[in-house]
């Protein structure tokens, strides 16, 4: 380490570090494209499954299978943002069991910097997944038609959601033994999340009591959320505080599972240095 070196504040150290590796990441990712192939065409596939499949037999009111797939566009960007949890996961559980967190472990560098460069690395491709998923949608006739703002905004919610949640990704990788495991893991929880919400269908259609559940669920905030700055149809809209205030619990979810698994991931990757167990 040199003087210069020495010097520089701790902030710019970890800047320097967390670019570092979103470095590799990308790298890789430029030396297994299919990995981001499949990536992008997962969302279509299931864009042009409900809309034109499924899409006729569910009910959203007027405007028939149109009025659907705007009302299906910003559920899949809920998903979309949900199911990249599952290649974050398996990422951290591999550079752990293929020796590349010690490596790094090695080295002058902050421990946050290892974790937050897997984090900006996975929100990098999510952006290139939502910009493809939006273009697939405005080809089946999904449109924002909310103000620019309302529509950045929307976009912004997407990115800070997806932040988060890459996060609880990384906290699960840590504690996987395998890629197969942690493959197993990181879907596991996720399907739920996401079928028992409002990605798909609007939660007015569901049983009484799971109506709550659906209500409260995060990915339901976040689809209500878009659809309510996209200002796409809404229907069976309830009185219950998440729909009504879909875009204000939406980013206190994002702050709320950053605060919570941010600090858990780094202080598990770091106090476990010597374990070897990531």
């Amino acid at each position: 380490m040199t003087v210069e070196q020495a010097r520089r504040p701790a902030l710019g150290w970890l800047l320097t570090d967390t670019m570092a590796v979103v470095r590799r990441h990308l790298l890789k990712v430029t030396r297994v494209p299919e990995s981001l192939f499949f990536a992008l065409i997962q969302p279509v596939m299931f864009v042009l499954l409900f809309a034109y499949v499924f899409g006729g037999a569910i009910n959203v009111g007027p405007g028939g299978a149109q009025a659907y797939r705007e009302f299906l566009i910003p559920g899949i960007f809920a998903q979309t943002v949900m199911f990249a949890v599952a290649s974050i996961t398996v990422g951290i559980t591999e550079d752990s069991t293929r020796g590349i967190m010690d490596r790094f472990r090695s080295l002058p560098m902050k421990p946050g910097a290892v974790l937050g460069g897997h984090t900006l690395a996975s929100l990098f491709q999510n952006i290139l997944v939502i910009v493809m998923l939006s273009i697939t949608g405005l080809a089946v006739g999904w449109r924002p038609h909310g103000s620019v703002l309302k529509t950045a905004t929307a976009y912004l919610l997407l990115a800070c959601f997806a932040y988060a949640i890459t996060w609880v990704g990384a906290w699960i990788g840590l504690h996987m033994p395998s890629p197969e495991v942690a493959g197993t893991a990181g879907l596991a929880w996720i399907f739920p999340l996401t079928f028992a919400s409002s990605v798909f269908t609007p939660i007015g259609t569901m049983p009484s009591w799971l109506q709550p559940i659906a209500s409260w669920n995060p990915v339901s905030c976040l689809a209500l959320a878009c659809r309510s700055l996209f200002e796409n149809p809404m229907p069976l809209l309830g009185t219950t505080f998440p729909e009504r205030h879909a875009v204000a619990l939406s980013f206190g979810w994002a702050a709320l599972l950053l605060a919570i698994f941010a600090p858990l991931a780094v202080r598990y990757f770091k106090n476990n240095a010597s374990s070897g167990k990531a």
